[in-house]
């Protein structure tokens, strides 16, 4: 427990930054996922620059105070909840986009700035930040970095990691580093910026970001839409679109039991009758009409019910708040996993199995053109013993995606909810030399410890 003096000393250290009123701290000791706090933090600092961080950070060193770090709290893996009487380090304060640089396609932005927001201000230079979870409205770059997030455009353009040129990290120590930089090749020394990426805070706090910007796509924007009469078929179909030598800029796909829980919150008449799955697709260019009537005979050949189709991205709406959908339905345990694109098909026939074994539904979207799936079962959150069920069922659901090449998540991360099942992806060799890499950046194991990794 950190003791008052200690307390007293981090407020002298950051005046005006330091919260410790107890109901004050509750808003920065949650994330968005099912993750149980089990005790408040001792403190939050409100941090507004990258020197609050690096006072922050050595006074959580010279206290072996643990640590965890927060944005706008939209993580799903439990990675951001408090530790009981650690240290929680704030970003949301640090929005600034400091610079837009079209000439080298760059943006240069601190850690708490909306995702959204990145991309509105590339939009004035016409061009486009890609990576869009489906949180970006509210996701702050900072935590998007920490899990590699992707979103509905990654299909075509990526995930965060393809996105991010270098960054600026505060290490355990306080010490302040910087990896990559502003040219499109550099080979000097070892890729930080790749490890840092995807560390869920595990390694150091990024407190800004250089950001690759790509031109925005111009021409016509045209969406269709595709219900099956299975789910099998409609991966079928996805690989099969899959293969053209043109990839959609967006393509996602819910199954019958997703859709109805959006039509039950925000109807949007995407119901088809008979149909397990609906397929929603977008292509942005001067040949998206071309593009889409080929895609809809590929949806035909793969016995679709029925395609249409519509300027803009209306049809998309429903798939945009599917996550919301389903969580309105009550407790959602909810998984991300990814296969590779040929086993799509296969992956939702052993979720249907899975479900069939256990007798429970498992309502499952996806960001389907890059495999990544994301399955739930909805339980009563007053019902302890449905709740491990259904913690049980996805565990299932992540073995059968590791059995068909896969892996246990995407883009939300491991955190700590899924730290338990590490070693059925990571053998031991593997995971040894992962937490000899935290070892060397984290010494004393202040940073998110027992999360990650």
């Amino acid at each position: 427990m950190t003791d008052t003096a200690a307390l007293q000393d981090l407020a002298e250290l950051l005046p005006g930054r330091v919260v410790t009123d107890g109901i004050a701290m509750e808003a920065f000791s949650t994330d968005a996922s099912r993750a149980v706090l089990v005790g408040p933090p001792a403190a939050v600092v409100t941090a507004t620059s990258t020197s609050d961080v690096s006072v922050a950070l050595r006074w959580a060193s010279r206290h072996q105070v643990p640590v965890s770090v927060r944005g706008s709290g939209t993580g799903l893996t439990g990675g951001a909840v408090a530790y009981p009487g650690g240290l929680v380090i704030s970003l949301a304060s640090m929005d600034a986009i400091e610079a837009v640089d079209p000439a080298n396609r760059l943006a240069h932005v601190q850690a708490g700035v909306i995702t959204a927001d990145i991309d509105r201000a590339a939009a004035a230079h016409g061009l486009m930040y890609a990576p869009d979870p489906a949180s970006y409205q509210e996701s702050t770059i900072g935590g998007n970095i920490a899990t590699n997030a992707g979103g509905l455009r990654c299909v075509k353009f990526g995930v965060t990691a393809d996105s991010i040129a270098g960054l600026e990290v505060v290490l355990a120590t306080g010490e302040v580093i910087r990896t990559g930089g502003q040219t499109r090749k550099d080979v000097v020394g070892y890729d930080l910026t790749r490890l840092f990426v995807g560390s869920e805070g595990t390694l150091g706090v990024v407190t800004s970001a250089t950001v690759r910007l790509l031109p925005r796509p111009t021409g016509d924007t045209i969406t269709f839409r595709a219900a099956f009469p299975s789910l099998v078929d409609a991966g079928e179909a996805v690989t099969a679109i899959m293969r053209r030598p043109s990839p959609p800029d967006v393509m996602e796909l819910m199954d019958r039991l997703s859709v109805e829980a959006v039509e039950r919150l925000q109807p949007t008449g995407a119901v088809v009758e008979g149909a397990a799955a609906v397929l929603v697709g977008q292509f942005i260019g001067p040949g998206a009409r071309e593009d889409v009537v080929a895609v809809a005979e590929i949806c035909r050949r793969q016995n679709a019910l029925g395609v249409d189709q519509a300027d803009g991205d209306v049809l998309l709406e429903a798939r945009r708040v599917t996550g919301r959908a389903l969580s309105a339905e009550g407790l959602r345990v909810s998984s991300d996993i990814a296969v590779p694109i040929s086993r799509l098909a296969d992956m939702f026939a052993a979720i249907e199995q899975i479900g069939m074994a256990h007798g429970v539904s498992i309502p499952t979207f996806a960001h389907a053109g890059d495999g990544n799936l994301h399955p739930s079962v909805i339980v009563d959150p007053d019902d302890a013993e449905a709740r491990d069920r259904g913690e049980m069922v996805l565990d299932e659901v992540s073995d059968a995606a590791l059995a068909l090449g896969g892996t246990l998540t995407g883009e939300h991360g491991i955190g700590s909810l899924k730290r338990h099942a590490l070693p059925k992806q990571l053998d031991a060799p593997t995971l040894a030399a992962h937490r000899l890499v935290k070892q060397a950046f984290d010494p004393l194991g202040i940073l998110s410890p027992g999360r990650g990794i």
